[in-house]
């Protein structure tokens, strides 16, 4: 059991983190930006670290001062909840050099979830039942067909959009405004 745990996060997630870790008896390191520095997450935290710079980009973004955060305070592990760094292989492997515990899914996980139409054949290839949907589609022709199989209205969806970017409901084959 970890004794700190830093949350690389801000607003209902970090609290709800935050209440987890009280409750485990897991001490709780919140990072902030200036703009959040009055936040609940804040407040209900046993520790809290400024990040230096402006928007999410320069602050929760930041792997270095997310790292430097964590040493300062001596946090054992980062959970970083959802979006921000959630889905960074990149970050969760340099925790794990610096000896930091990355709470979350592994980078090689990350790498092959990441791309919708991998996470797709990976859980076919599981047995794990799915959505009537399709592979990877290579062409506009080949979304029409597989639309037309499929029955409208169909959602497309890119294969490296996370967080609903990419996504496009079709309720026809009739082009409007330049969408289906």
């Amino acid at each position: 059991m970890f004794k700190k745990v830093l949350i690389a996060n801000r607003g209902e997630i970090a609290v709800r983190t935050i209440r987890t870790l009280k409750a485990m008896g897991v001490a709780s390191v919140a990072v902030h930006s200036h703009e959040d520095r009055h936040s609940l997450h804040v407040s209900s935290a046993d520790e809290a670290v400024a990040l230096v710079g402006k928007g999410a980009s320069e602050t929760y973004l930041d792997k270095v001062q997310i790292l430097a955060a964590a040493k300062q305070t001596g946090a054992e592990a980062i959970i970083p909840g959802y979006g921000f760094l959630s889905e960074n292989a990149d970050f969760a492997e340099t925790c794990e050099a610096e000896g930091i515990v990355f709470i979350g899914p592994t980078p090689t996980q990350m790498r092959e979830f990441g791309l919708k139409h991998r996470a797709r054949e990976l859980a076919e290839a599981a047995g794990v039942p799915l959505a009537p949907g399709s592979g990877l589609l290579e062409s506009l022709d080949e979304a029409l067909q597989t639309a037309e199989r499929l029955g409208y209205p169909v959602m497309l969806k890119s294969t490296a959009g996370g967080g609903g970017i990419g996504l496009t409901r079709c309720n026809s084959d009739q082009r409007t405004a330049g969408r289906f």
